[in-house]
């Protein structure tokens, strides 16, 4: 069930632990490889993101520019519809491409699988945060040329990307050609039978609203019809070379283009800079968009490419600084594999300021650019202890979805808020209920993010100024949907939700759902508490706000003390549901390797009425949860889950690694981690083409910082219990802890805690208190060979 796609070879794809980068030219890499490829080399700012696409246009898939946010409603078609479906949905837009730069060498056009290549490298800057390309080749008349490209999308400055172009004569003077272009073209239509991929739109999605053509600099702005968002895109340039070349435009509604044209001398290099802006809004009057396109490009040509691409430089430098995770092995694509990871979420989040984080981060349009649990769960964990900032303004732009949120329960008909399981403007997008709207745990997934994000930054401000309104609706949301049973002995039962298994849907009392209901509403009665105790003012307005009455508290209490869990005492586990254990097995003897993903080959009911697992789900509730199992709960509920898995979904092996590793299945674990590591680059899915898989990267860091380094976070506590895979010497990562910086290095032998920035960290070490401090910033202690795991779960049900 899980295979890697594809193995790199190392002649073309070295191990280089600071790039991924093609060696030499694959001609695979212009046929079934060229969707992979423009993934693998996609840039991004968490605003704007390009795909990896050559610079001359071709062979390309899909030569994606997306920004973060920006979408056109589509129409949701249901051959029979019913109350409450969605009706319109969002999809995230392609935008005008500018990464072309063609070339034309005595009016034959450039072309790598056509030319005469005599080297090649393409690579993917990890530490430099660029993407490079140097192509030498034979022109047909024998010329030798060298083309030379330096790709960025800017993460000082979001609305920017840039490209620097160099061409050089080897042997003999040639007349060239150069077309830096600009282009509006709308993707094809994907193919419906995969439900993930994004769906086509017909007829014209932007909408011209005029264009701008100045010396080197063209812009095209469009709006968009339904959603109603304006958009800006240019393109300028500055030429460095001492060759005689001339230039003219071209500028209509799609297409613009500044042509280059001359005679390119021997070892006289043709330097082209372009600088590329992409602005939208949906407030904003088609000139003001113009005006603040010409003004970012007009400050990337004062600036100047090199000055731009030395901030890109210091500015990734930092980001390797507070988060780089450093494994040795003898394995050299472990370490290059891993940063490669760390990189895409660099991408996926650093300027992603007043938005959420989508599924495929920037790198493809799968699943519409749309927001999911993926973001809380398994990204923001590794934001809140590297980037924090950034963590609050993704939570923040939660709380900035609440109202609609609110509208979307009544019109469900519940109380509080109903958080959309896929959405990007805050409405539900999610046009399959059984696999969408009934995930209501999206709801205790924030309320969770929400309390790890306070309790490991210590921002006590936004629980009072934010997070509290969201717990409150939330809770109401919990005690309004679940019901106190009679025929379960007066427990708080919650029915007809989907958990994170969408193998299993429209069930009553999901575990993990009950497990993480329970947790939200016991956090919403311990904030509201607290604000009235701290901030009486406060409190007060925020009772105004809500309505909030007294005996809700009350109600919240009782519902999380008799919360319903379900547990078989025959076989001493935690069923994932009432039903689960009286479902017949999946078939997996007779069930052949090109099956999956099963929901590709098999009607959703054959999967609904099986016990068998797209993804973790009992087993995620014994990671997020952890003080709530015993070590031998944990044991027998993975075993019994576990071969039930298909890992169907690309969140699921990494959370497998981490409960395997606690349990002390070490083998396991790394088998899991390697997988989940390699879900791209070896492309274990077979849908790398269509994006990065961003949370099952998140994943990856999960696997590394809570399984093999055993950190643990429960109520804010830091504690650290860790134990080295046998095929690695060492791991060594970055985590900052209210505002304390500090590097955790382990082996074999010890673990050493180095206070990086800060005064004073608490922690502790396989149970022993620790503090580091200013005056003693170092401290080893001995690595143990056993986890240790007293906390119980609860009594059964």
């Amino acid at each position: 069930m899980l295979r890697p796609r594809y193995v790199p070879p190392e002649d073309t794809f070295p191990p280089n632990p600071w790039a991924f980068e093609a060696a030499r030219y694959d001609a695979r890499l212009a046929g079934e490889l060229t969707g992979q490829a423009e993934t693998m080399f996609a840039l991004s700012n968490g605003y704007l993101g390009i795909r990896g696409a050559v610079e001359e246009g071709t062979p390309a898939r899909e030569a994606g520019t997306y920004l973060n946010g920006f979408y056109e409603h589509r129409p949701i078609s249901y051959g029979e519809h019913a109350y409450g479906f969605p009706t319109v949905g969002q999809s995230i837009l392609n935008c005008p491409n500018g990464t072309a730069v063609k070339l034309f060498v005595e009016d034959e056009p450039f072309v790598v699988p056509r030319a005469e290549v005599l080297e090649y490298r393409r690579s993917l800057d990890l530490r430099g945060g660029t993407l490079n390309r140097d192509v030498r080749w034979m022109s047909p008349t024998g010329k030798r040329l060298r083309m030379r490209t330096v790709r960025l999308v800017s993460l000082a400055h979001r609305h920017l990307a840039a490209i620097e172009f160099e061409l050089i004569a080897e042997d003999a003077d040639v007349e060239v050609a150069v077309s830096s272009e600009l282009d509006n073209h709308q993707p094809l239509s994907a193919d419906t039978t995969d439900p993930r991929l994004a769906e086509g739109f017909v007829g014209r999605v932007l909408h011209p609203t005029g264009t701008q053509s100045e010396g080197l600099r063209a812009i095209l702005s469009y709006r968009t019809r339904s959603s109603g968002l304006s958009l800006g895109c240019g393109m300028d340039h500055s030429i460095i070379t001492e060759c005689s070349i001339l230039n003219e435009s071209r500028c209509d509604d799609d297409f613009a283009a500044i042509i280059f044209r001359g005679k390119l001398l021997r070892n006289k290099p043709l330097r082209i800079c372009k600088y590329l802006s992409y602005h939208y809004s949906d407030d904003s009057d088609t000139e003001q968009i113009l005006l603040q396109t010409i003004s970012t490009l007009k400050r990337a040509r004062t600036q100047g490419f090199q000055a731009i691409l030395e901030r890109q430089r210091r500015d990734v430098e930092r980001f390797w600084a507070r988060a780089d995770v450093v494994v040795e092995s003898d394995n050299p694509r472990t370490q290059q594999t891993i940063r490669w990871n760390l990189f895409q979420l660099l991408q996926a989040s650093e300027r992603a300021e007043g938005h959420g984080i989508g599924a495929r981060g920037l790198t493809g349009r799968t699943y519409e650019g749309h927001y999911f649990w993926d973001t809380e769960i398994y990204v923001l964990p590794f934001l809140i202890f590297t980037n924090p900032s950034i963590a609050r303004s993704v939570l923040k732009f939660r709380y900035d979805m609440l109202d609609k949120a609110r509208a979307r329960a009544r019109e469900l008909g519940h109380r509080g808020a109903t958080f959309p399981w896929r959405t990007i403007n805050g409405e539900e997008a999610s046009a399959y209920y059984a696999a969408g709207t009934a995930q209501y745990h999206i709801n205790a997934d924030i309320a969770y993010a929400l309390r790890k994000y306070v309790e490991v930054t210590g921002d006590d401000e936004f629980l009072w100024s934010y997070g509290a309104e969201v717990l409150i609706e939330t809770a109401r949301l919990w005690f309004d949907l679940g019901f106190f049973s009679d025929v379960k002995g007066g427990r708080f039962c919650i029915n007809g939700v989907t958990g994170p298994d969408e193998y299993t849907a429209i069930v009553n009392n999901n575990c993990f759902t009950n497990l993480m209901a329970r947790e939200n509403l016991r956090y919403a009665v311990q904030t509201v508490l607290a604000l009235e105790r701290l901030r009486p003012d406060q409190f007060a307005a925020l009772v105004a706000l809500t309505g909030l009455e007294r005996s809700e508290l009350g109600h919240w209490e009782e519902a999380a003390e008799r919360m319903y869990l379900p547990y078989d005492e025959r076989l001493g586990i935690h069923p994932q549901d009432d039903d689960f254990l009286d479902l017949e097995r999946w078939d997996f003897a007779s069930t052949s390797e090109d099956n999956y993903p099963l929901l590709l080959h098999y009607h959703p009911l054959n999967l609904y009425r099986s016990q068998v697992i797209k993804q973790a789900d009992t087993v995620m509730a014994m990671f997020l949860l952890n003080d709530h199992f015993t070590r031998e709960e944990k044991r027998r509920n993975f075993e019994y889950y576990d071969p039930l898995t298909t890992h169907d979904s690309s969140l699921s092996v990494c959370i497998q690694s981490i409960v395997a590793n606690e349990i002390g299945l070490d083998r396991k674990a790394i088998e899991y981690f390697d997988f989940a590591a390699a879900m791209d680059m070896s492309d274990i899915g077979g849908n790398m083409m269509h994006g990065a898989h961003v949370a099952a990267i998140g994943g990856t860091w999960l696997a590394l910082a809570y399984g093999f380094a055993g950190l643990r976070d429960s109520e804010g506590h830091i504690s650290f219990n860790p134990i080295l895979p046998k095929a690695w010497s060492a791991l060594k990562l970055v985590l900052t802890v209210r505002g304390q910086t500090f590097r955790i290095e382990i082996d074999h032998a010890s673990a050493t805690y180095r206070l990086l920035n800060g005064v004073r960290l608490e922690f502790s070490h396989a149970g022993e208190a620790c503090v580091l401090s200013s005056a003693e910033p170092v401290l080893t202690r001995p690595v143990g060979s056993v986890r240790a795991n007293s906390c119980a779960f609860g009594e059964p049900n």
